[in-house]
């Protein structure tokens, strides 16, 4: 699957979860790590699992699979490594400290409005 289709599909699986704040950044270019980062907020440690199973439920229902799985033993962060997307859920603390907006400024930030549910 295309790096940008995954991306987008990861999102939406987020955003099925009630994911805050989901944003796409392309990375294609200033990294070799991956070519998009999926960044999103979780409201709980709960929230956290719940959105590693949604983005490992979708990417394997189109043939990927996620590479490797890291996250903070209370649950406040996960990395999910699908190769040319990684995905990053934190809890609102954690993605404050660790700021990745930030750290990957020259990152494009891709349009997801039209892509995510985005009723109250």
């Amino acid at each position: 699957m295309e790096s940008y289709k995954l991306a987008v599909l990861l999102a939406k699986a987020l955003d099925g979860k009630k994911g805050g704040d989901i944003k796409v950044l392309k990375t294609e270019g200033l990294t070799t790590l991956a070519d998009y980062f999926v960044l999103c907020t979780a409201t709980s440690n709960t929230q956290v699992k719940a959105m590693s199973d949604a983005c490992e439920e979708a990417a394997e229902k189109n043939g990927e699979r996620v590479h490797h799985i890291e996250g903070h033993r209370d649950g406040t962060w996960l990395l999910m490594d699908f190769s040319s997307v990684v995905v990053h859920v934190f809890t609102d603390e954690a993605r404050k400290f660790y700021d990745l907006e930030r750290l990957w400024s020259d990152a494009e930030e891709m349009e997801l409005t039209a892509l995510l549910q985005t009723a109250e």
